[in-house]
């Protein structure tokens, strides 16, 4: 009897102790769970968290190129509207010069035509007597003084009248013509009781030319220009006989007006003070 007794006994206390071990290692295996559970927890929260810090980094960067596409879009925006500005700009500069080249093609015509004129009309005097050119778009009629003065005066002669006469009677024709008068000397130093200098000398010639045109053959004074140029501005040599009779000159320098040349040159946006 006693020996069941403790048999039961035994049997009983080890299947407690077995209950115990088993309860407990279920315990710890659930605690440890517990664990693992909080540490992966932990880590996904840590991976969430820098995701998030990188959803909101780029987001970041896509508003950053966002807002420079858009700058970008301004800027090609602005620029496209320059070059627009700029071909406008162009056509119509190209526009104006071609004005411009037809007027100074004008001019060129113009100045041919007055010097044919001028040509024809003195056709009867020779080369020793006067040349005529054109020069910078204007027609220069190159008077020796031996036909138009005798030596040291400033008193038209008669050929030189019947010069002048002729060439009057273009400028009372062509209304639409400037003209200069320039006397020259060569650099001989003259002293006389009318003259002081080639100043005095060059200026009164070439006023007595003005005077003729006006007073014998009806040029109006307001179309002519007198002055005096000494021997500061020959034509040849002063170290010869004839590079002196050359540069003892008048010039007439004939000039068509260029009314329209000269509004397209002021015009804004125009060619002039560029």
């Amino acid at each position: 009897m006693r020996k069941t007794l403790v048999a039961i006994t035994a049997i009983a206390f080890a299947a407690f102790s077995l209950t115990s071990c088993v309860a407990k290692r279920k315990y710890e295996e659930a605690k440890a769970g517990e664990a693992k559970s909080k540490s992966d927890n932990m880590a996904l929260n840590g991976r969430i968290s820098g995701l998030q810090d990188t959803i909101g980094y780029l987001n970041n960067r896509v508003s950053d190129m966002s807002n420079k596409i858009g700058a970008l879009g301004n800027q090609n925006q602005n620029e496209a509207n320059e070059l627009n500005m700029t071909k406008e700009q162009v056509t119509a500069q190209r526009a104006r010069l071609a004005q411009l080249q037809s007027f100074l093609n004008a001019q060129q015509q113009a100045s041919e035509d007055l010097r044919k004129k001028i040509s024809d009309a003195l056709v009867g005097f020779n080369n020793n007597e006067l040349t005529i050119s054109v020069k910078d778009g204007r027609v220069y009629v190159s008077m020796e003084e031996a036909l138009l003065f005798p030596s040291g005066s400033a008193v038209v002669n008669p050929r030189g009248k019947e010069a002048l006469a002729k060439l009057a009677s273009v400028l009372t024709v062509n209304t639409d013509i400037n003209t200069d008068i320039e006397g020259h000397t060569d650099n001989k130093p003259i002293h006389s009781k009318l003259y002081e200098d080639n100043w005095a000398l060059s200026t009164a010639r070439a006023t007595a030319i003005a005077r003729v045109l006006i007073g014998d053959y009806g040029v109006p004074p307001a179309r002519l220009i007198a002055s005096g140029r000494s021997y500061y501005h020959p034509v040849a040599s002063n170290d010869t006989p004839e590079g002196r009779a050359q540069n003892r000159r008048t010039d007439i320098i004939l000039e068509p007006k260029y009314d329209e040349l000269m509004k397209l040159m002021n015009m804004p946006g125009g060619t002039a003070g560029k």
